[in-house]
């Protein structure tokens, strides 16, 4: 028998470490060639670990949460015969080499102490107690109609505990003020208690928390908000839909990828990812979109590459794509990485304004609001105002302030805000 080392292997390119997420296997497991052995999480995705031997698990290298560095010791497996490549000599410990056991000598018996003999018990003072007044007799001092007294006996309620709200007469109203403020008086409480629970921040979660802190810690962020009128865009998502056919149904999403990608080129600032140790600012032609997407296990962004190229339909299609293998755990590390611009929706609870967070290195997020509807002045055709129901949204970007200017992000979202407002303009070459 022989004692086989597994090291953490290199993952990807760049890739240093690996946080363990979850194990497969445990200390005394038998394992085949090819199982799966454990998770593991880079900066880029979620990796399966497989067995490159036959054998029984000796040791793991650390617990769920701990970070392995590339080419540290993952697993060691006891495998028949001699070990393939080196055998770790530090893993065979012979038995004989444990430290004895060093015998103690018995302590010396103690004498026992003589008994001290119990003091006599001082008799107690009889006291004789008063009688408390019955709870009748005091309900009979406090002024009240009969009517409210037998509201009060119905109810349970000791008239005597139950203040009078003036002229020291109990009324009906003093009754509903002492049911409301006294728990158990008929009323159900506000809530039921859970038991506190400790969970440890493993895996996704905590590759969130730490992103999501360097990007507040280093980026120092300003949000802008405007609102658009959205009527005519979606009534013309609405006949775009009836007429798909085959084609997924059109949201709100890709439409205004379709409008941030139009004007991106005249705001190449935005479009951009900053290296702020290198003091470098790439300003990038293609857009390859970062889209926020909620999973099971928290926020993930998949990215829509080359989201220029690509008309209407294929938006949607890339869209419900990429959103599907997010939560299903299947996207792929080039899947989840690379992206220069990104946009975040929480389509019906959007709320009335946003202020998202940079997904660094990028420096600037777009984040489009909930769709409500409410009156405003419309000028008609004959030159008019007139009150009529809108819809309208608001579109906040947050953006680098080291970066992009508070004018330049003002200027690009005015510039979405035309294609938007006037959506046969989103159409057109």
């Amino acid at each position: 028998m022989a004692k086989f080392t597994f090291n953490m292997p290199d993952v990807g390119e760049g890739v240093a470490e690996a946080e363990i997420v979850e194990w497969h296997v445990k200390v005394g497991d038998t394992v085949s060639e090819d199982q799966h052995l454990v998770d593991v999480m880079t900066d880029k995705a979620t990796i399966d670990i497989e067995s490159p031997v036959d054998g029984v698990v000796t040791e793991v290298a650390g617990e769920v949460g701990d970070v392995i560095a590339v080419g540290a010791m993952l697993v060691v497996v006891e495998v028949e015969g001699e070990a393939p490549g080196e055998v770790e000599e530090a893993h065979e410990v012979e038995a004989e080499a444990a430290p004895k056991e060093v015998q103690q000598a018995e302590p010396a018996p103690q004498p026992e102490p003589e008994p001290t003999p119990e003091p006599e018990p001082t008799p107690e003072p009889e006291l004789t107690p008063k009688p408390a007044p019955a709870a009748a007799e005091a309900t009979e001092k406090v002024l009240a109609t009969p009517a409210v007294r037998k509201r009060a006996r119905d109810l349970g309620i000791d008239l005597s505990e139950v203040k009078p709200a003036e002229d020291g007469r109990i009324r009906h109203g003093d009754l509903d003020q002492f049911l409301a403020y006294n728990a158990g008086g008929g009323f159900a409480p506000a809530g039921v208690a859970r038991a506190d629970e400790t969970i440890k921040v493993i895996g996704l979660r905590k590759r969130i928390a730490q992103n999501m802190s360097a990007a507040k810690r280093n980026i120092p962020h300003f949000t802008y908000v405007e609102e658009c009128d959205v009527t005519e865009l979606e009534r013309m998502r609405a006949q775009l839909n009836s007429a798909r056919g085959s084609k997924p149904k059109l949201t709100m999403l890709p439409l205004l990828i379709v409008a941030i990608c139009k004007k991106l080129p005249e705001y190449p600032m935005i479009n951009a990812r900053y290296d702020d140790e290198a003091g470098v600012v790439t300003r990038h032609g293609s857009v390859h979109l970062g889209m926020a997407t909620q999973t099971g296990n928290g926020l993930m962004v998949p990215v829509i590459k080359d989201a220029q190229a690509k008309n209407l339909w294929q938006l949607a299609n890339e869209i419900g794509r990429l959103a599907n293998s997010a939560r299903d755990g299947s996207a792929k590390s080039d899947e989840l990485s690379g992206s220069t611009l990104s946009v975040t929706s929480l389509g019906p609870l959007g709320g009335v304004t946003t202020t998202p967070v940079i997904n660094r290195p990028e420096v600037a997020i777009i984040g489009p609001n909930r769709i409500v509807e409410r009156p405003m002045f419309v000028t008609g055709p004959d030159g008019q105002e007139r009150i009529e129901k809108r819809k309208l949204m608001n579109i906040s970007i947050s953006c680098d302030h080291r970066v992009v200017d508070g004018y330049d992000a003002a200027s690009f979202i005015q510039e979405v805000k035309k294609l938007v407002e006037t959506p046969v303009l989103l159409l057109s070459e």
